[in-house]
């Protein structure tokens, strides 16, 4: 899982700025989802993929879970890795949880997996692992349930890239592996080196004139070397040619400076943590073997939630879940036949006052973040310059895949990636001002959501709404608490810590 990458943020979307060739050629080899939704941001995503479930059914609706919130992703929730481990499956986490920490109950080793390198919190700098939140700034970087204060210095992408590829190194193969690999990259680091990446790295982006860009392709390009390196990984043993590959975004980019960062889901509006298609249309695709129709760009509606019985049902696991908001679509995806899904809630969050619904082709948003001050279109597009296929071909996951007769050929990725790019035909604009009223847009003809119209279809517009108000009678009350003020770092070795495992019975101190 990438953390905050953008639509336009791969090569396989049509962006030519920034390389991404082992990303790309998974995709190219595989399913490119165009038609596949997250979340609009971080935890509530996390959730969605963990539990199957849509957010607002667990609590995690309203925006993120914070270190020193007395909170996590509900204990009465079973886990991915805790379905596949009666399945006999190791479970191994590398990179980000987010899904809650004070106290050890919720952390991975709690939740179904076998170990854990990486952190609890949100986000961390990248070469000193700490982590600056409210209320205060301490290291977040685990081995397992202990802090590692050794990997101090070492660049956090490649930390966990080296983590993933000596898991599969010395995986038992007589059992099947889980390998959820989830990154920091490319989400800001602390507010004093927001955008980390190798200065060498970074000065090669000579075509990049606007400089935090520049940096984010330094970001950018290490995420990709990381996928190339843990697709070779298990081509060197053996184990490419029986395994499913997923990769998604968690959320859309925050572009534009948004959260100090430089995404672009370009022409998508919107960025992260809002519902424009720019916040919710994920960049992803699955990648196996398996998949009976690979090698095409899939329109078949799919939600992150869908992850979780789709995986099960792969695995010959009758038993799916049917309390879950998830949909298998494995039959779709494999065989190219029409999606079961037909409805995609992206969130609702009264904290907010949002909401957003797509039922087929048709979508509606109601209020919106930010006093609509993200609501606009951000670049870059991406679209100057040559689109090297050679060296997507030659790239680490490029050579792997040809290892087993599994990589597109040239030919095919040029059409493939003609297909997957989403160009917003001319269209007359019909303003959208969700401060004041809802909006309706037909997201298959105007993918850009530049022509409203909730005055032309009326009647549309009200089924949708009547169905959003259905969908929240369902819902939990967001789970969000104040911070503790004993959760500050200071307190404990200047570290992130399970800090409620050493309290009892005492009142909080709370701002």
């Amino acid at each position: 899982m990438a953390d905050d990458l953008g639509f336009n943020d791969v090569g396989f979307h049509g962006s030519s700025q920034i390389p991404t060739p082992n990303i790309d050629a998974l995709a190219y080899s595989g399913v490119i989802l165009n038609n596949y939704y997250v979340t609009p941001i971080c935890t509530p995503s996390r959730s969605a993929l963990m539990t199957g479930k849509y957010p607002i059914h667990t609590g995690m609706q309203h925006t993120v879970l914070y270190g020193a919130e007395p909170r996590g992703l509900p204990l009465s929730e079973l886990l991915l890795p805790e379905y596949l481990r009666k399945l006999g499956y190791t479970n191994r986490i590398v990179g980000k949880w987010h899904l809650g920490s004070w106290k050890l109950e919720y952390t991975p080793l709690y939740r179904g997996f076998d170990s854990h390198l990486g952190f609890w919190t949100g986000h961390h700098d990248y070469n000193d692992h700490t982590a600056m939140e409210t209320p205060g700034w301490g290291l977040d970087m685990r081995r397992d349930t202990e802090v590692a204060w050794d990997l101090h210095g070492e660049y956090s992408t490649d930390v966990f890239t080296k983590e993933a590829v000596r898991l599969i190194n010395t995986h038992n193969k007589s059992k099947p592996l889980f390998l959820y690999l989830a990154h920091a990259a490319v989400h800001s680091g602390n507010p004093y080196n927001p955008l980390a990446a190798p200065d060498d790295l970074v000065a090669k982006f000579t075509s990049i004139d606007e400089y935090n860009r520049r940096k984010f392709a330094g970001m950018l390009t290490k995420l990709d070397e990381s996928v190339g390196k843990v697709v070779e990984a298990l081509a060197d043993v053996k184990m490419l040619e029986n395994s499913i590959i997923i990769f998604s975004t968690d959320n859309g980019g925050p572009a534009a400076g948004f959260n100090l960062n430089a995404a672009s889901n370009w022409p998508l509006r919107g960025v992260k943590n809002t519902l424009w298609e720019g916040g919710v249309r994920g960049a992803g695709f699955i990648w196996s073997p398996l998949i009976k129709q690979s090698r095409r760009v899939s329109n078949q509606m799919m939600h992150i939630t869908d992850w979780l019985p789709t995986l099960l049902a792969v695995t010959d696991e009758k038993r799916v879940p049917q309390n879950i908001d998830g949909i298998d679509v494995w039959a779709a995806i494999s065989n190219d036949l029409a999606s079961p899904r037909t409805e995609i809630l992206h969130n609702i969050d009264d904290i907010y006052g949002n909401a957003a619904l797509t039922i087929d082709n048709w979508k509606v948003l109601k209020g919106t973040t930010y006093n609509g001050e993200w609501d606009n279109w951000y670049g870059p597009s991406g679209r100057e310059g040559n689109y090297n296929t050679t060296m997507v071909k030659y790239s680490f996951a490029g050579k792997a895949l040809q290892s087993i007769n599994k990589c597109a050929t040239e030919e095919e990725m040029l059409k493939l990636r003609q297909e997957a790019e989403i160009k917003c035909e001319p269209i007359q604009k019909q303003s959208c001002n969700l401060l004041e009223e809802p909006c309706l847009f037909n997201v298959l003809e105007d993918p850009c959501e530049v022509q409203n119209l909730a005055k032309v279809h009326p009647a549309i517009l009200n089924t949708l709404l009547v169905r959003l108000q259905e969908l929240n009678s369902t819902a939990i009350p967001p789970g969000n608490l104040p911070v503790d003020l004993r959760a500050d770092p200071k307190y404990w070795d200047y570290t992130w810590t399970n800090f409620g495992d050493y309290f009892t019975g005492t009142s909080a101190n709370i701002v």
